[in-house]
């Protein structure tokens, strides 16, 4: 009778731990699928073809060889307008045939309107299919610029991934930084400081390991990393990872099978942080997205 006990009692643990693992990859399949479902909004990096930083003064914008921000595509007419920089505001000026919408809202040939400054939410500009708005990264002020059908956007197909497996699904401790910020680098070889949220120590087959933490200031916490199979079966650059906000004392989890690809790994045209040299570490991470492979 005791051997059929234990016998009940060992295939009830079998099926809850399959069961528990079943659930488990579903939860991070469902997280892969809304990952894939944003970066076919209209707002992926996915249909970025260009970014064009301004100098002081009239910035010409068109398709015409020659104007200050170039965007070679015959669809696109030779002249639309003018940037012009001054002071801490971007002005849109219409050329005198043709007109965009900003914000949702017709303008009038060859009439100026602020679209961005330091103390309003930027603009958002559009003609036919495509759609731009101001940004600035630290000392520079460009345009980012979208084409709504561009080929990468309506020709993907996904993003190639480790399989899935608990072992990378790791309890972390985060550890009260010693210093409010860490100083991070970014493609473009600016370098900024950002809050601190302090260092996640976690162990992964016996050994320990650290990584610097970022806080966006959102519900989560943000890390930028690099590991041994960056550059060969991942992005070069590293990947982004985000953890729940520790518990009182501590604690949380780091889970690499939702490790994700940085948006320059889909275009020239984004602005990523690197991976500051504490967060490259000497451990191959097979867990999460794959190398996108289009750029």
């Amino acid at each position: 009778m005791k051997k059929v006990v234990l016998s009940f009692l060992t295939l009830l643990f079998v099926l809850l731990s399959q069961a528990q693992k079943n659930e488990y990859v579903n939860t991070i399949n469902k997280w892969h699928e809304a990952r894939i479902k944003d970066l076919k909004q209209a707002d992926s990096w996915l249909n970025l073809e260009g970014l064009f930083w301004l100098h002081k003064g009239i910035n010409s914008f068109g398709s015409q060889k020659g104007v200050d921000c170039h965007y070679n595509n015959a669809a696109f007419p030779d002249m639309l307008g003018n940037f012009t920089y001054e002071g801490d505001s971007v002005i849109w000026e219409n050329s005198k045939t043709q007109t965009v919408l900003i914000n949702k809202e017709k303008t009038s040939p060859g009439a100026s309107y602020k679209v961005f400054d330091l103390h309003s939410k930027p603009s958002i500009m559009d003609w036919s299919h495509f759609s731009w708005v101001v940004i600035k990264r630290e000392d520079k002020v460009g345009i980012r610029f979208r084409n709504l059908k561009a080929k990468t956007l309506l020709e993907f197909k996904g993003i190639e991934r480790f399989p899935i497996n608990a072992a990378w699904r790791l309890k972390a401790r985060l550890v009260q930084p010693a210093q409010d910020f860490l100083m991070i680098t970014n493609v473009l070889g600016q370098t900024a400081a950002t809050k601190n949220a302090g260092k996640l120590v976690f162990e992964k087959d016996g050994q320990s390991y650290t990584l610097d933490v970022i806080d966006e200031g959102g519900p989560k916490l943000f890390i930028v990393f690099a590991d041994q199979t960056s550059g060969i079966s991942t992005y070069g650059a590293g990947r982004f990872i985000e953890i729940e906000k520790p518990d009182a004392d501590g604690n949380t989890v780091i889970d690499f099978n939702i490790a994700y690809n940085p948006p320059c790994a889909f275009t020239p045209f984004a602005t990523c942080p690197l991976p500051p040299k504490q967060n490259r570490l000497d451990l191959k991470i097979e867990a999460g997205e794959k190398n996108y492979g289009h750029h």
